[in-house]
């Protein structure tokens, strides 16, 4: 089963997330099959390749729920942005 979750990178109190497509199975930093993104959580900035998680969803792949909720926090600010 396939997962889209964040693997953890940096150093010792600064940390750095990929937001990746892996196999359940396999350790949170370990092999992944695709890079889909990044995330700063000290900074805020995520950037995700929308297309690339669509497919991944589409194919049976499940979010975790951290990334799920980054993906709505960023689309509420989509939203208010536009409507602003």
């Amino acid at each position: 089963m396939v997962v889209v979750r964040m693997s953890r990178q940096g150093s010792k109190k600064r940390p750095f997330y990929r937001i990746v497509a892996a196999d359940k199975r396999r350790a949170r930093d370990g092999r992944f099959i695709e890079l889909l993104g990044t995330y700063d959580p000290r900074t805020k900035s995520f950037k995700l390749d929308a297309e690339r998680y669509g497919h991944w969803l589409k194919h049976g792949a499940q979010a975790s729920e951290t990334v799920a909720s980054l993906i709505r926090r960023q689309a509420r600010a989509a939203a208010a942005t536009a409507k602003a």
